[in-house]
């Protein structure tokens, strides 16, 4: 196949053995340097996706993907926003909730996020019922007052199942002062998601037995949705308050947790941008061989010259031949970060059997293995900076060898 002159030359110049080994070292240690900055960037960027995704995973198994609530205090005709949400073919679920900060009291106190729900509708929502760890969340009946709480909480509080909680909440105003509301719960079970804002800071009750306890009547807090799409949850909410009328606030699981995510994200980003490093030191390495090749074949370019090769040519020459070792350096890293990333759990495992040692403890990660999530977009982008380095590391050298006079060259020669 035909192929023209600066490219069948560049290419010559990659597969020919070199008079000075030295220059040929650089070169395959500008390979290498590039293989293992991809494939360092592409497990750690999957590692760090990975446990991105099992936060929001856990974290939105019980948050709702969207809540509507009324603009004051209470929201009374939840019956209706209930029945309104259900109609709607984009969400998966609905179901009222009543939300309050209390003192919970046991062997010892400990202020917890109070939940009221109706066990019923929940597995609409949340995953809260396949979380229970002992006890059933239908045991939240009302009039009951039974109480059901995170496995941090509880042994915080120093209590198990059927041990009695004391729930204080506001003060109310009577003619005798001020008196706090407080109600004896019994604990029926203990629940354990895996995210410590939940498992150490929230406790659920009943619907009614809340609102008895903080005396409003048939109102909730709001309704929590849970939707097939929950990226579509803040344009879902807004159409369905547009339906329901009047005035509603709106919220969804982005704007309710913005700084988490947004934090995550920044930690992903900066931790891709220092191993980037690694990869701007091969192309540093390329830089040099190719500057130290070009001083090498100062004759070869003067005769290159003279037989009519343009200054352009000679730059192309070299700019193929140090390209060639960015896309080799680049392959060899996508394939070795594919490799090693779907393997990363066994490797894992088979250093812990070695050294005898837990690298990922269960009580401290709250998982059972390595989660992983390789995005291919990381994948594209990751070649892409690599194959972006490794063509500005050929542009001075190639630009030098353009600038080299034949007679000046062939002077010594």
């Amino acid at each position: 196949m035909l192929k023209p002159i600066p490219a069948a030359i560049g290419l010559r110049y990659l597969r020919a053995k070199r008079r000075n080994g030295f220059i040929s070292f650089i070169s395959l240690a500008s390979i290498f340097a590039i293989a293992i900055g991809v494939t360092v960037l592409i497990t750690t960027l999957a590692v760090m996706s990975g446990f991105q995704k099992e936060i929001r995973d856990r974290m939105l198994g019980m948050v709702a993907h969207a809540t509507i609530s009324a603009d004051g205090e209470v929201l009374s005709n939840w019956a209706r926003a209930v029945d309104v949400a259900r109609e709607d073919p984009r969400v998966a679920g609905a179901a009222p909730y009543v939300d309050t900060q209390a003192l919970l009291r046991g062997r010892r106190n400990e202020p917890a996020a109070v939940r009221a729900i109706v066990p019923e509708d929940e597995a609409q929502v949340s995953e809260l019922a396949t979380s229970m760890v002992i006890g059933k969340l239908d045991d939240l009946q009302p009039g009951t007052f039974n109480i059901v709480l995170g496995r941090e909480l509880a042994v915080w509080l120093g209590v198990g199942v059927g041990d009695s909680v004391i729930v204080t909440t506001d003060f109310q105003v009577t003619p005798m002062g001020a008196v706090p509301q407080l109600k004896r719960f019994t604990v029926s079970g203990i629940f354990e998601v895996g995210y410590q804002d939940f498992d150490r800071r929230l406790a659920v009750v009943n619907l009614q037995d809340a609102q008895r306890l903080l005396r409003i009547g048939d109102g909730v807090t709001g309704v929590r949705l849970k939707l097939h799409d929950m990226d579509r949850a803040q344009q879902v909410t807004y159409d369905l308050v547009h339906k329901l009328g009047g005035v509603y606030r709106v919220s969804d699981w982005s704007s309710e947790n913005a700084n988490m995510f947004r934090a995550l994200k920044l930690e992903k980003t900066m931790i891709g941008i220092l191993l980037s490093l690694i990869i701007l030191m091969g192309a540093f390495s390329l830089l040099n061989s190719q500057v130290m090749l070009v001083t090498d074949k100062h004759a070869d370019i003067a005769i290159l010259r003279t037989l009519g090769l343009t200054p352009r040519g000679v730059m192309q020459v070299f700019m193929v031949q140090g390209t060639m070792i960015g896309v080799i350096g680049t392959v060899l890293g996508v394939c070795g970060g594919l490799l090693l990333t779907f393997n990363l759990e066994h490797i894992l495992r088979g250093l812990e059997r070695l050294f005898g040692v837990v690298l990922m403890p269960e009580d401290v990660y709250y998982v059972t293995g390595l989660p992983i999530d390789l995005q291919s977009s990381d994948v594209v982008m990751i070649g892409v900076v690599a194959l972006a380095m490794a063509f500005l590391a050929t542009l001075y050298p190639a630009w030098r060898a353009a600038r080299t006079a034949p007679a000046e060259a062939l002077r010594y020669e």
